[in-house]
């Protein structure tokens, strides 16, 4: 089976929409980005990352109800589809075990 690969960008914004559990949409998502990694995205940033990764089948959408705080539009909602979910899990696997590999001593501080 050939493998998708995501960029950093797009495995922090995968992350953040499974956290929010069908409540994620590009501002929700942007602003919990900035909240919890202290990284300052655009809207624009991240809404063509939902996209891409939409378009990859890691995230679906729908659009929710007609809300009086954006003038009546609809919020497109986003949420982590089960290729997704497998993908957040073969990524975790693979940092866990490449952290595992690293020697001990590596990254103690060096008093330079």
């Amino acid at each position: 089976m050939r493998r998708t690969y995501l960029g950093e960008f797009e495995e922090i914004v995968l992350l953040m929409v499974a956290i929010l559990d069908g409540q994620a949409y590009g501002v929700t998502v942007s602003q919990e980005i900035e909240q919890h990694t202290g990284r300052l995205v655009t809207f624009g940033t991240v809404h063509n990352t939902l996209i891409r990764l939409e378009e990859k089948g890691f995230v679906k959408s729908e659009l929710g109800g007609a809300t009086a705080e954006r003038g009546g539009r609809r919020k497109r909602l986003f949420r982590v589809t089960a290729l997704g979910s497998r993908a957040l899990q073969d990524i975790q696997q693979l940092r866990n075990e490449l952290w595992q590999l690293v020697p001990p001593n590596t990254l103690k501080l060096s008093g330079l």
